[in-house]
């Protein structure tokens, strides 16, 4: 029987090319965004490439009680997941007593609190049922703190450190817990997070299908957490750590500085 993969922010960038990836391999996919049109044209390209069952549930992730509607929906549809890909998430450039407290705010939820709702909900009915894959989306942002994007970085910072102690918890219940942390991704995500102009989106990032690919063979792989790019994994690992704190804040900040 195909494995079933939910995966979340699946309208554009890495979310849709797992999505792909997986209905490559032969598995169903339930795929959740805001969008409705844009998850039904992915639902059509998938089933009429492989031959396999799209589910397409469109709502807001990030509202009150987005996961548990989520959830609901999916059990609604007599659905079990055997693979969660948490990947919806956004960014907001700025200072942060200059940027909008509402937009932080909701980024805490979508990036923070949505995803380990469905961790906890989607991974006790893979406890349950024994065994099941859950990768979460993260960033190597998560290895500083983020100045002018500084909401963004805490978050993933977060979402590191939860999927390796929620892996350590679930290794002897079948179930796998996977951190994908990529670098700069080349995807809508700069644009919407304001960050054209400025150094970080200056280099040539990688593609969201070789991103997708890697995050997902990691997660069958079960492994704890995966750097797409071996100098950054090297430089995240063993560089940053031995740099003075300031040193680190100043580079970070004139990564995100803009007309620099």
């Amino acid at each position: 029987m195909p494995k079933i993969a939910l995966v979340t922010g699946a309208s554009s960038g890495i979310g849709r090319e797992i999505a792909r990836y997986h209905a490559s391999q032969g598995g169903d996919v339930i795929i959740t965004a805001r969008r409705a049109d844009v998850l039904d044209a992915l639902k059509a390209e998938l089933e009429a490439a492989y031959s396999i069952t799209v589910t397409a549930i469109a709502l807001d992730l990030g509202a009150q009680s987005g996961a548990k509607k989520l959830y609901e929906a999916v059990n609604a549809e007599g659905l079990k997941v055997d693979y969660l890909i948490n990947n919806a998430g956004f960014g907001g450039h700025g200072a942060f007593l200059d940027r909008d407290l509402s937009e932080d705010l909701s980024m805490i939820r979508l990036n923070v609190e949505a995803l380990v709702s469905l961790c906890h909900m989607f991974g006790r009915d893979m406890v349950s049922s024994g065994g099941g894959k859950i990768l979460n989306v993260s960033s190597t942002a998560a290895y500083l703190p983020g100045p002018l994007q500084a909401t963004y970085f805490a978050t993933k910072a977060y979402v590191s450190s939860f999927s390796q102690a929620l892996a350590e918890e679930l290794k002897d219940k079948g179930v796998s817990v996977t951190a994908l942390e990529p670098g700069y991704v080349a995807t809508a995500f700069a644009a919407s997070a304001d960050l054209e102009g400025t150094k970080l989106v200056s280099q040539k990032g990688a593609t969201a299908e070789a991103v997708a690919k890697f995050g997902y063979d990691a997660m069958i792989d079960g492994k704890l957490a995966v750097i797409n790019d071996r100098p950054l994994a090297f430089m995240t690992g063993w560089i940053i750590p031995l740099l003075p704190r300031k040193t680190r804040l100043k580079m970070v900040r004139k990564m995100q500085e803009k007309g620099t």
